[in-house]
């Protein structure tokens, strides 16, 4: 989980949390009137007055860790929604391949990790309303294979990376394996561009925004094609918890209606301006 305006511009998920033993949602959250006049919806988490979010925590700019600190757009979106909802965020590293399954079994109240909304995701998981509109990129080795610049230039005998359990994986296997391009799954997406850095892949495919920006600090590493894939991100949550969802939901709509959305967005994507539907109303 497109705007036209995004599609020439956004070229854009550890260790699981295994040990966590479920649990059901404890604290009662706070009603109140938000910015755009609605009444908050009540809800639960799992700890009271913190809200876990499950997270790759390896995925620029989206979410990521620097010098013991957590940062990244989703990030600065998700501390902002806890603070509208009383609430302070515990970060819970995670394995993007289980990670629904993980937020579905009680271990996290929320998943923030550059998530597309799927119809088969949504058979385990709740979706809140989609945050951000995103295109999947294909990235090469200049310096190994400087001719390609498309995935129809890949066929066999060509090796491509992808992260486990992401549309970025499922777009390959159904696209690039029927010309016979071989598919190699990673754990964590960096991992995959360190491979095609060492020349041990063709390419990678992955979201297009954090591909721009991991290849950022790689110079042999090479965006060269943008894929309009219909990809819209969304937060996650167990479906025995839709109080929590939909709490979510009103703190989003009032940081786009207040224009904060558009300021954390703009933080971490300066030259690009969102669609219609996250701009401030007017």
């Amino acid at each position: 989980m497109l705007i036209a305006g995004l599609l020439s511009v956004l070229a854009i998920v550890g260790a699981a949390c295994g040990s966590n033993e479920p649990a059901s949602p404890t604290s009662p959250g706070a009603s109140g009137t938000g910015a755009t006049g609605s009444p908050s919806p009540s809800f639960s988490t799992l700890k009271e007055g913190v809200l876990q979010v499950g997270s790759c925590l390896d995925y620029p700019p989206f979410e990521t860790v620097k010098n013991g600190v957590e940062q990244g757009f989703d990030i600065d979106i998700t501390d902002e929604i806890a603070s509208r909802l009383g609430l302070q965020v515990e970060w819970i590293k995670a394995d993007f391949d289980t990670i629904f399954t993980a937020v579905a079994g009680g271990q996290f109240d929320m998943v923030a990790a550059a998530s597309t909304i799927t119809p088969e995701r949504e058979q385990t998981v709740d979706f809140s309303d989609g945050y951000f509109n995103a295109l999947l990129a294909l990235t090469v080795n200049t310096q190994s294979t400087p001719d390609i610049t498309s995935t129809d230039q890949l066929g066999s005998g060509d090796t491509v990376g992808v992260q486990k359990g992401t549309t970025g994986k499922d777009w390959a296997e159904q696209n690039l394996q029927p010309q016979g391009v071989a598919i190699k799954a990673f754990t964590s997406a960096t991992d995959a561009f360190r491979d095609l850095e060492g020349g041990d892949i063709t390419g990678v495919i992955n979201d297009d925004s954090s591909s721009a920006a991991i290849v950022k600090d790689l110079p042999s590493l090479k965006l060269v094609q943008s894929i309009d894939a219909k990809q819209l991100y969304g937060l996650a949550f167990s479906p025995d918890n839709p109080g929590l969802r939909d709490a979510v939901n009103a703190a989003l709509a009032d940081m786009i209606a207040d224009g904060t959305y558009l300021t954390i967005f703009h933080k971490w994507f300066p030259d690009v301006e969102p669609p219609p539907e996250f701009q401030p109303s007017a």
